[in-house]
This record gives structure tokens, sequence and C-alpha cells, in this order.
């Protein structure tokens, strides 16, 4: 493969997309060139910038998206993985309405949260008691100060590539070098307690046990941000078997996994039980707010002021806003519909792992510079000399600085959009067709033949 002649081929194919796009997205790039004079970069998220600018996106309805200009594109990220029936589903809305009728934030408890505890204690395994949170960020924070306060143990190991919000200790070894803060303003000594290993190496796992007192291992059961990387062989099981010798605890980060995967997740797809699990995204039912934790009761009772008086002996846990009505409407009459459609995700799993297995065979066809990763639905595309492991060789085994964004640009122009131009990683819904599913393949099959021409 002479990779010189691609980059340079890819090059000149990224000034002819980027001249395309800017015809197709004048409305987008008013707001942007507006919005830069109104917020840090333009965007309300860092994540959702891409070159030359973003699409602006005024409406969504199942698997579809619309922007300000009205180009319609499918949608394979599904709002960061929270829609998974897809954009709006009616019932849920309708739902939700009927409920604020009565109010949109009581500041009681109500009995809204009483009866989806009661459904997430029933389909999420090792969920003996539940706590709601306002973000899957809030929800690691909560996790992991229950966690140290259990064992009494103040270390945590986390996986390179990890995901788990923006809480500071927590913050650290997602991207290269996989060292030190992710972020400015950051102080190291936030990270003191914090160590890392790479994804699907458990040996690493275990060296970090033997040398500190570990309160906690957190990993995502299948890898997200990281590029939607599973776990090879017995993988999680080792885990679970370590952190059972070692003394901590076991927390599955399943902000992504969760209610995606399997109805109970990634501890039932996989068959490994962790001690603590976090939520978010879906279990807010496509609301914002979304976040909640859980697991054993023993763990869980250390949040319990009528067990525990004094509040220094106890482990915090609040907000303004937890438990509220509309996110537990919608979340319950989501996880509800998903307990009685159990179907829908062997229908999808299988759908995309035919789709991993022939983006594979397409990637031969052409010399093998390419590979694809996941599980369930997650899946991700590796332009990489060998099929990545964990996050590090995304990174590492990439042969091309522009690929990623040149297919990114080919995508929106074909009516495929997904998050973000530097890592192809998909999060699709239970609700995608099979056509839908046909298309990606169609455009990226065309985009390979457009770059690899002879």
């Amino acid at each position: 493969m002479d990779y010189s002649t691609l980059e340079s081929r890819l090059s000149s194919l990224i000034s002819e997309l980027e001249s395309e796009y800017l015809k197709r997205t004048p409305k987008s790039k008013e707001l942007f060139e507006k919005s830069k004079k109104l917020t840090p970069g333009g965007v309300t998220y860092s994540i959702r910038y891409f070159r030359p600018h973003p699409v602006y996106v005024s409406r969504a309805e199942g698997t579809r998206v619309w922007d300000v200009d009205g180009n319609e594109y499918v949608d394979y990220w599904m709002g960061h993985g929270t829609h998974i029936l897809g954009h709006a589903p009616k019932f849920v809305l309708d739902a939700v309405v009927e409920a604020m009728r009565s109010g949109t934030h009581l500041g009681y408890e109500n009995p809204y949260a009483v009866e989806y505890s009661e459904l997430l204690t029933k389909v999420v395994p090792g969920l003996d008691m539940v706590r709601f949170a306002n973000s899957g960020t809030e929800a690691n924070m909560y996790t992991l100060r229950l966690a140290r306060a259990f064992t009494k143990r103040k270390y945590v190991v986390k996986v390179e590539g990890g995901w788990h919000g923006g809480y500071d200790a927590l913050h650290t070894a997602v991207s290269p070098p996989f060292t030190g803060p992710e972020s400015a303003g950051l102080p190291d000594e936030y990270l003191r307690y914090t160590l890392s290993a790479p994804y699907n190496d458990s040996e690493a796992v275990e060296e970090l046990l033997r040398k500190h007192s570990v309160g906690a291992v957190i990993v995502e059961p299948v890898l997200g941000a990281g590029g939607c990387i599973a776990p090879v062989g017995n993988y999680l099981k080792e885990l679970r078997e370590l952190t059972y010798r070692y003394g901590s605890l076991l927390v599955f980060d399943e902000v992504i996994t969760g209610f995606r995967l399997a109805l109970g997740g990634g501890q039932e797809y996989f068959g490994v039980k962790a001690d603590l699990v976090v939520m978010g995204k879906v279990v807010g039912g496509g609301f914002s707010g979304a976040g909640a934790f859980g697991g054993r009761a023993e763990i869980m009772e250390l949040l319990d002021h009528l067990k525990i008086h004094d509040p220094r002996s106890r482990a915090f846990h609040g907000g303004t806003f937890v438990g509220n009505p509309v996110n537990m409407v919608a979340g319950y009459t989501l996880v509800k519909y998903l307990a009685e459609n159990k179907s829908l995700y062997e229908v999808a799993n299988r759908m995309w792992e035919e789709f991993r297995k022939y983006v594979d065979k397409v990637c031969e066809e052409y010399g093998r510079i390419c590979w694809s990763t996941g599980a369930g639905t997650m899946t991700g595309i590796h332009f990489t000399k060998l099929r990545p492991r964990n996050t590090r060789e995304v990174y590492e085994l990439r042969w091309s600085k522009q690929i990623e964004y040149a297919y990114h640009l080919y995508s929106r122009l074909s009516g495929v959009l997904y998050i973000s131009e530097k890592l192809i990683h998909l999060l699709p819904s239970l609700a995608h067709s099979r056509k839908e599913v046909e298309l990606f393949t169609d455009v990226f099959r065309s985009f390979l033949a457009r770059v690899l021409k002879a």
C-alpha cells in the first residue's frame, strides 16, 4: 500500500468535498459565524464541531434529522446514543405530556420515581437499590465516592480511552498520551489517586491492584468514545475475578452500553455482574438530565440517612432535579417498552454484526486498510494497520491523518450523519432498518472505491 499516494489523493478529495459542502449548507455557515461571537468555538460542545462548520439541526424524527438548510440525514449518532428507539417516540412523548400537566418539577418525593426504581431493579442485573442523578458525569462522581467510602480505599483504576464524563478524578487517560489531566484548569493533585491501564489488558490491571490499595476498577463494558471496542476473550470476567481477589469493587460505566447491548446492558450481554453500575443517556427516556447509579444493597446503604445519622459517616448524594417526574416518566415508559419487546435486541444486534462482517470483507478487498470493531449495535470503523484491541492502538496504528475527516465529509454529502470527524464510531438505535444499514454500507464502499481508484 502506497500511503503517500493515498494521502495526496485524500487532500485533493477533501478540497472537492469541502467546496460542495459549503454550497449545500449556507444557513449552517451563517449560524456558525454568528455563534462564534457568542460562545467559545461557536458550539455548545466541542465534539459537535466539524470542519469547515457544523450542520445546525433543526428537527429530528425517528432515525432522521434535518438541518436548517433542509438537508435530510440518516442519523447514526442518535443524540450521543440517547435515543435507543429513535428520535421522539410518540408513546414516550404522550406519557410525559400527561405527567407534565401535574408539574414539571415537583421538588418533593413523587410516585413516579418509586415506580421507575422498582422497574430498574427488576431489569438490571445486581441492581438491589438505585439512586437517580442529572447526568452520566454526575452519576460517575457519586459512584466513585460511594466505592471509596465502602472500601475505605483512595485509589481507582480506569481504562485508557474510557470516557466517564467531565468528573475531575476520571478526566484523564482518555486520549494520547494517556497521562495527566485531559483539561486545563485541572490540577495534577486531583488525579493523584487515579491509575490507568490499557483496555483488554487484565495483567496491567492486576499489576496496579498488587501495588496500590485500589477501591474500584471502573470500565465501560465496550469502549464508547474510545472507538467502540469490545472485550477480547475473558477480559471482563478476568476483571471480575481480580477485583474479588484484591478486595476492590468492579464498576461498570453503562452510560452507553446500558439498555443498548441488551435490556440488562453489558452485565447481561457478557454475563458478568458488577458491584456498582452507572447509567445515563437511555435511562432518561430521551430527555435531558439523565443519570442513575446502583448496585449491591450493602454498598448503596452507605447513602442511607435513616441507618447512618452522621452525614460525615455516609456518602452524600443529592440534587435539585434528581427524580423529577419528566425523567422518571420518560425513562419508565421507554424501559418498560424495551422489557416488553426484547426481540428488538436480537434483530438489531444481528443486523449490525452482519454489517461489521461486511465492512471487514470490503476492507480486505481493498488491501486490508481498515477494520471494524464493536458489539451489539455499537460499531467502530478504523483505518489502522491491524484491528485495534484498545484505544492506544486506535491512534498508534493509524496510517492516515486525513481519511477519517474525508469520510465524514463524504458521509455528510451522502445523507449520513454521525460524530465525530476524528473517529468513526456509531451509536445507532434499535429502530434503524436494514435499508438504513445498507445505506451506510453503500456509502462506505463507494468512498473506498473513490479514494483507492487505480
